[in-house]
């Protein structure tokens, strides 16, 4: 092995070939590590570890910390401990046939603590009187005892765990490799790949007074104190975002590599008139938005640019500036929506104003009649249309415009990376403008969107308009009933909110693509209940349940008035005449799904009811609440939940609170577990394990900052300073394809 033949009997330094092969160790595969057979194997795959780099990068999920142990008699009920002592006695007990427990019964020299393991029953032949464990959990009391419920549990093999400054790494683990294994063999692995080169330029290294990246391993996994770990999860968190970084921009370099870039004219005759036609004053936001954008459609490099905007902030119109640019350049744009009811609202709002500028455009969607459909082909591929706003029906091959440059992707992360580079490859370079309407903060967008410029609107235009939100019990749903009949009294209009109150929750876990909630109660907070990215996500509508809601609130709650349904078994043509219907005010009261989230609005709308609203995501539930308060008059959102459980309630009362969607969104992610903050869902973001964005946001400003140095002065990364970054770069990358079949 690498790692036997680094150092001579005198100590001294690894040669050079000897250090390449231990970097090179790191692509073995895991069944080359000491003491992984082939079972072993097979289970490390199955949690995602392949290679010894997978291995070395298992990071713990946390540490026993075994200098800051408290006695039983010095535990407050109510918090957390971790507590080491002698196991008096195990029993397996089943309270009914369907549930199995654990009974261990610890003492120390102060007290007696009893530990409740449920569907653990394989400690009962682990564990036996006069054993020394250490146990991690919240101290409750119950029954005469203070107990602990599912801790982490570590059997202390050599007895000599009480003895202070020993601190035990917690690595994730499975049923075929406890925890105890699962170091061993990380600890193998590391001494695998013994030796091995640091990536990270000596620069930047002595910049941050950063640890070399083998010390940084080892402390991670085997730390000498809590202080050593926190320094190597801080080295190694900012090699993750650095290479990440570095990804990300050359990714987007590799786009426009070898092209001519589009320099957008940004003070042309359709530019001028469009501002004039402009019917309001823009924000500070949007001004500055709008010069940030024009600024990169004008700058001689393909632009990549971001605008992220709070709920009813005005994104649309700054798009509209950049597809006049493109106009007056000789240009066309194509402006792209995640559902027909959006693309056909950006047409109803922009259409009038490019009118008057002189830009001319067309709406294609899925339910575009064939014969309109083919003469607006036509004349895009003749050029004789600036703008071509429409759905997904603009990735068709037969939508060929003459000279497409520059695309507007709307709630961008609706679509995949594959549709996203459909539509840019229907240019020679295109400049790309996307839109979201998700707040998210600033950290949190540079760890995803590093390959981006970006800007951020959060002014409202009607900031005079208020909005309030208020969380109800189910049995108090009658105030919100009441204040929506003073509303139409007034003339104003109602949503009523269900959610898809008929799908399985594991199957709505699976379809929106989170992680199914696992039994410890460290894992089972699950964040977005329900993902709507198309029209087909409304097949699991309960059709009998939201008709049934329907009815009873046009018979008994809101008689006087019409009550209309908006549900996914409607066709495209059904549901634009029943928005129609509610736009025009001849509808009062719509009942519908999230298909309102996004791309409906009505000004006369100004109270909201959301019914079992724990069932929402927060920044769901803000999109939402965007649809009302966009008028002059004052807005009231209903939160209505029988909830008892004190997290999702949490969550809701934030809601309360503020309506400041990045203020909503920084409390979000201050609620996930670390794991959680970034997603698989996310290009890249699973090579971000040791990644926390609330606690990193300076980490990740300097990464960032860093990477677009080294990149704007190496392209290519060919320095020789730099390649062992670009080789890193590269294969973590690279991996993550070959691992998952990818």
């Amino acid at each position: 092995m690498a790692g036997n033949r680094l150092q001579d009997k005198q100590g001294k330094p690894a040669a050079p070939q000897d250090r390449l092969s231990a970097s090179l160790c790191l692509e073995d595969p895991a069944s080359t590590v000491k003491q992984v057979s082939p079972t072993r194997a097979a289970a490390l795959a199955k949690l995602g570890v392949f290679t010894v780099r997978d291995l070395v990068t298992h990071f713990p999920r946390r540490y026993l910390d075994l200098s800051e142990t408290q006695t039983v008699a010095g535990a407050v009920i109510g918090n957390s401990y971790t507590i080491a002592g002698q196991v008096h006695a195990v029993k397996l007990k089943r309270p009914n046939v369907r549930m199995v427990l654990t009974e261990i019964t610890l003492v120390d020299n102060t007290g007696t603590l009893i530990i409740t393991c449920f569907r653990q029953p394989w400690l009962a032949d682990q564990l036996k009187a006069g054993d020394v464990i250490a146990v991690a959990g919240k101290v409750e009391f119950d029954y005469g005892f203070k107990r602990m419920v599912n801790p982490f549990v570590e059997k202390l093999e050599d007895g000599t765990g009480l003895s202070a400054g020993r601190i035990i790494p917690v690595h994730p683990a499975c049923e075929k490799i406890s925890a105890a294994w699962m170091r061993r063999i990380v600890g193998n692995a590391l001494e695998h790949c013994q030796g091995l080169y640091d990536p990270l330029p000596l620069d930047l290294r002595l910049r941050y007074r950063f640890m070399s990246r083998q010390c940084a391993l080892r402390s991670v996994h085997f730390p000498q104190s809590m202080a050593e770990a926190q320094e190597a999860r801080r080295r190694l968190a900012y090699e993750e975002l650095l290479l990440l970084e570095l990804r990300l921009m050359d990714e987007a370099a590799q786009r426009s590599r070898g092209k001519l870039p589009v320099v957008h004219k940004i003070d042309g005759q359709r530019m001028r008139a469009l501002a004039a036609t402009v019917p309001f004053t823009l924000t500070e936001d949007q001004a500055k938005a709008k010069e940030e954008v024009l600024g990169v459609l004008s700058a001689n490099r393909c632009a990549n640019h971001l605008v992220l905007g709070d709920v009813g902030t005005g994104k649309t119109i700054v798009a509209a500036f950049a597809a006049a640019a493109a106009a007056d350049t000789g240009g066309q744009a194509l402006f792209m929506a995640p559902t027909e009811v959006l693309a056909r609202q950006h047409g109803a709002t922009l259409g009038p104003l490019f009118d008057a500028a002189g830009i001319t455009y067309e709406v294609l969607t899925g339910s575009t009649p064939a014969d309109q459909r083919v003469g607006i082909i036509e004349r895009v591929a003749a050029g004789t249309v600036d703008v071509l706003i429409g759905t997904h029906a603009l990735l068709e091959p037969d939508v060929a415009p003459r000279a497409c440059t520059l695309v507007i992707i709307d709630e961008q992360q609706r679509f995949g990376v594959d549709q996203r580079q459909t539509l840019l490859d229907k240019g020679t370079n295109p400049d790309a403008l996307y839109l979201t309407a998700t707040p998210i903060p600033r950290t949190l967008a540079l760890a995803l969107y590093g390959n981006l410029t970006l800007s951020y609107l959060s002014q409202k235009p009607h900031a005079t308009t208020q909005r309030t939100t208020t969380l109800l019990h189910k049995s108090q749903q009658g105030k919100a009933f009441d204040a929506a009949k003073a509303a139409l009294a007034a003339g104003r209009q109602v949503y009523v909110v269900c959610p898809l109150v008929g799908l399985d929750t594991q199957a709505r876990d699976a379809k929106a693509g989170k992680r199914k909630r696992a039994e410890d109660e460290e894992d089972a907070y699950a964040f977005e209940g329900i993902s709507i990215e198309s029209d087909d996500d409304f097949d699991a509508d309960n059709l009998s349940a939201a008709t049934a809601e329907a009815e009873f609130l046009q018979t008994k709650v809101f008689p006087d008035y019409r009550v209309e349904l908006l549900h996914g078994k409607l066709s495209s043509a059904e549901k634009q005449q029943v928005m129609g219907r509610f736009h025009s005010g001849e509808t009062q009261v719509l009942v519908a799904t999230t298909v309102i989230e996004v791309g409906v609005d009505v000004p006369n709308a100004t109270v909201m009811i959301i019914q079992d609203a724990d069932r929402f995501g927060l920044s769901q539930l803000h999109q939402l609440r965007g649809r009302v308060g966009r008028g002059t008059h004052s807005a009231q959102v209903f939160l209505i939940s029988a909830s008892q459980k004190d997290t999702a309630l949490e969550r809701l009362r934030a809601m309360e609170t503020t309506d400041d969607g990045f203020k909503l969104a920084s409390f979000d992610l201050s609620l996930r577990r670390e794991g959680d903050i970034l997603g698989n869902r996310q290009h890249g973001a699973s090579a971000l394990k040791l990644v926390n964005v609330v606690r990193d946001g300076a980490l990740i400003e300097a990464a960032q900052k860093d990477a677009r140095a080294i990149m704007e002065a190496d392209p290519a990364l060919e320095a020789p300073e730099h390649a062992a970054l670009a080789r890193e770069m590269r294969l973590t990358f690279s991996q993550k394809h070959v691992a998952q079949g990818g």
